[in-house]
């Protein structure tokens, strides 16, 4: 048995186009067999013969030998459907110029990356005119050496918390509690901030060829260049988004002054019967489960509103898993990406045109308002707070309710 895939793929690739159809697909289904289990699957990565074909080749190689089998009965080269790139000559091409923009790394490397899904790709196929769908996609971009790929993290810190997982299960049930009963639950974060200016922004955009946009050669840290903060606050129940982009300092009182923006514009209205709300957030920044001023300006926000806020952090180093990342500000990053962000405007604008097939829509608003660095909060005021810890790791799981 040859275990290699690698030797394999050479071994079928020279073997394979001497035969007819017929015995190209009792090779492949022998191989296949020979593979045990997945080995359909392999089969067809390999050679790109479809599954329903290696199955046929399986049952052509049970009937070998059959009386009844007529052996001498093979398609004619070139018979049957013709492919979708025959009946649409110019469908690579088009597939080839939506992708050639997205495209990663060196264009002379076997291995091509794309950040188009082939759902996507379909779509906007479709709108052009051409009839495909997106697992026919997808077979193109395998037959072109195209892969989707995504940046692979490992490193989390130093050591992880020995409770991290009961802390997804707690928070887990508490979301899946709080959206039973129609109870609004929030993930919340600080986007990384953003030079505004003609500085350059990583990824691409379709332009005329050879008419890159001109951005400034050097983005240094500079205090005096203007930066955009971005708060978000995506609601789970609700697939949707907002985002208080700030242009002065992430605080606590930022923070929670971006939650009470989200409440105030959008919050109320979706659940004007609710008395809950339930805030998931990391355990860091300007939401920090230490963070004094988070906890006062919390309890502002409850005595305002009358409601009961409940929170929960992410143990230190699992922010990846806030949901906010991979639904809300991953979403930002893409529909910006190649494009300065040349004020603040644009931001905000870019930030509310994002979109997704699934539905998501999110808002945003220009906050023009300077926030204080580092304000203390004294033990009178800490003492005001009327907070009730979890009995698991009270100091991250803890509900500050109304104290009027």
């Amino acid at each position: 048995m040859i275990k290699d895939n690698g030797a394999l793929k050479l071994k079928l690739a020279g073997v394979l186009p001497h035969l007819n159809e017929r015995q190209r697909r009792i090779l492949a289904a022998a191989e296949a067999n020979a593979l045990g289990y997945g080995g359909i699957q392999k089969i067809a990565d390999i050679t790109g013969i479809s599954r329903p074909t290696l199955y046929r080749g399986l049952q052509d190689l049970a009937e070998t030998g059959a009386d009844d089998v007529d052996i001498s009965r093979v398609r004619n080269h070139g018979g049957g459907r013709k492919r979708l790139t025959a009946q649409q000559p110019d469908l690579l091409a088009a597939l080839e110029e939506l992708i050639d923009p997205c495209t990663r790394g060196d264009p002379e490397s076997p291995l091509r990356w794309t950040c188009k899904s082939v759902r996507n790709l379909a779509s906007e196929l479709n709108a052009m005119g051409f009839e495909v769908s997106y697992p026919t996609i997808a077979s193109l971009l395998h037959e072109q050496e195209y892969s989707l790929q995504a940046n692979r993290k490992t490193s989390e810190g130093k050591e992880d918390h020995p409770d991290r997982d009961q802390q997804f299960k707690y928070i887990n049930r508490k979301v899946k509690k709080f959206i039973s009963v129609r109870n609004p639950v929030v993930s919340v974060d600080t986007k990384k901030k953003e030079l505004i200016g003609n500085y350059k922004n990583g990824g691409r955009e379709l332009e005329k060829k050879k008419r890159p946009r001109a951005v400034l050669s050097h983005d240094f840290p500079d205090p005096k260049v203007p930066k955009a903060v971005p708060y978000g606050v995506y609601d789970i129940g609700d697939n949707s988004g907002w985002v208080n982009v700030g242009i002065d300092a992430d605080t606590a009182e930022f923070a929670v002054e971006s939650i009470r923006q989200w409440w105030r514009r959008l919050g109320c209205k979706k659940y004007p019967k609710t008395k809950s709300l339930l805030i998931c957030a990391d355990s860091g920044g300007s939401n920090a489960h230490r963070s004094h001023l988070w906890k006062r300006e919390l309890q502002k926000l409850a005595n305002q509103f009358d409601l009961s806020i409940s929170v929960c952090h992410f143990p230190p180093g699992t922010s990846k898993w806030n949901k906010i990342e991979h639904r809300l500000f991953s979403y930002i990053t893409m529909n910006w990406r190649g494009k300065p962000l040349v004020s603040y405007e644009a931001v905000v604008n870019l930030i509310a045109s994002t979109r997704t097939q699934t539905g998501l829509k999110v808002q945003a608003r220009l906050d023009t308002r300077k926030y204080k660095r580092g304000i203390k909060v004294s033990k009178q005021e800490l003492d005001k707070i009327n907070i009730k810890r979890s009995t698991f790791h009270g100091e991250w799981n803890y509900m500050i309710s109304p104290t009027i």
